[in-house]
């Protein structure tokens, strides 16, 4: 391990022909020593607060840049995490990514994304080449929470932790909570005055499925209204929607026995149902009120009307794993187990907003 004097040797030898910035100008501009400079910047050594922070605002005010080799040598670390995933379109993937990178930009932490699919081999190769870069950790994302990558990390000697995916025991996970965000919607639908709300869903294979149907059942249940019927389940997408849509409220189906509103599954559903209604005259939201699931947010903006639904906050489950590894990577305590974090529900046209705008409200988990 360096001392300060050698961090700053190591740090501050400037470029050719540039005048750099030095930790010696930081720990004369903070009034420190060059030694408790280091140590305030590298986050490491006991000192008062206020020392720490006077020291790294004396580097931000001049620009200073640590040099990235002279940290890793003084901390034994490499600042880069590792981030696998087998969500080969990025639909989850990406704001999960957004949202860690956000996290570690501020704290000097850099991201390697490597996309794997579901192909075993190339999973391992991926992993193998971030462990020849001496990531200090990894997380793992998916696509759903009752699956997880084609990989044995068993012997892996690096923090761990999954995102909307499946977690071994004994490990850490950060998944929505889907039967919350699901409550949140057809509490919501309750409170407008609906009555007939029923559900159209993807495959039961899916845990996310039994979620939110018990999500939905959950609402009925504490707004008083019965259920109507059982949830229908399908394929995610729009063409089950459509002929859902068609089945509900065609011909055949009662006036009094249909829906006065939908909560859907996920948004490429509800949109097919939409277009089911509004070929056969029906008139979303006056007629029937429709909520998807996901905030997919380019798709369910162009549904028209623009579609009400719940937001996994996917960027905070990336924000949130990143900080819990690196108090991993750090030793700090952290308890095992699956963390449930809260989705959002976002209003928008579909629904009937009271005040009929397509301005987006959102309503805290539970409210």
């Amino acid at each position: 391990m360096a001392d300060g004097s050698q961090t700053e040797s190591l740090a501050d030898s400037p470029a050719a022909g540039s005048a750099r910035i030095t930790i010696r100008d930081v720990a004369s501009a903070a009034g420190v020593s060059v030694a408790t400079a280091s140590k305030a910047l590298n986050e490491r050594g006991r000192m008062m607060p206020e020392t720490r922070e006077r020291v790294q605002a004396a580097a931000e005010r001049l620009g200073f840049r640590p040099n990235a080799m002279a940290r890793a040598l003084v901390s034994q670390r490499s600042f880069t995490l590792g981030l696998l995933t087998n969500d080969s379109y990025g639909r989850f993937t990406l704001p999960v990514a957004a949202g860690l990178s956000s996290a570690m930009t501020d704290r000097g932490v850099s991201v390697f994304l490597c996309p794997v699919e579901d192909d075993p081999e190339r999973a391992r190769i991926s992993l193998d080449a971030l462990t020849d870069k001496q990531i200090d950790g990894l997380v793992i994302a998916g696509r759903r929470i009752d699956r997880t990558l084609p990989l044995d990390l068993s012997v892996l000697r690096l923090p761990v932790v999954h995102v909307v995916s499946a977690c071994p025991e004994g490990g850490v996970g950060f998944v929505p909570d889907d039967e919350g965000g699901a409550h949140l919607a057809v509490s919501h639908l309750a409170r407008l005055g609906r009555r007939r709300i029923a559900h159209v869903t993807g495959p039961r294979s899916f845990s996310a499925v039994a979620l939110r149907e018990e999500g939905w059942r959950r609402a009925l249940s504490e707004a008083g209204l019965p259920r109507l019927g059982e949830a229908l389940s399908g394929e995610w997408s729009e063409q089950f929607g459509y002929e859902t849509g068609q089945r509900l409220f065609g011909p055949e189906t009662e006036a009094k026995h249909r829906p006065d509103a939908v909560f859907c599954g996920n948004d490429q559903i509800a949109r097919g149902l939409i277009d089911a209604l509004t070929l056969m005259g029906l008139r979303v939201p006056q007629d029937v009120a429709v909520v998807g699931f996901d905030n997919w947010e380019p798709f369910a903006q162009a549904t028209r009307p623009p579609l009400t639904t719940v937001d996994m906050e996917l960027k905070d489950l990336g924000r949130q794993a990143g900080l819990t590894l690196l108090d991993m990577i750090d030793r700090k305590p952290v308890e095992p187990g699956l963390r449930r974090l809260p989705c959002r529900l976002v209003t928008r046209r579909s629904c009937g907003v009271a005040d009929d705008r397509e301005r987006p409200m959102d309503w805290a988990n539970g409210g």
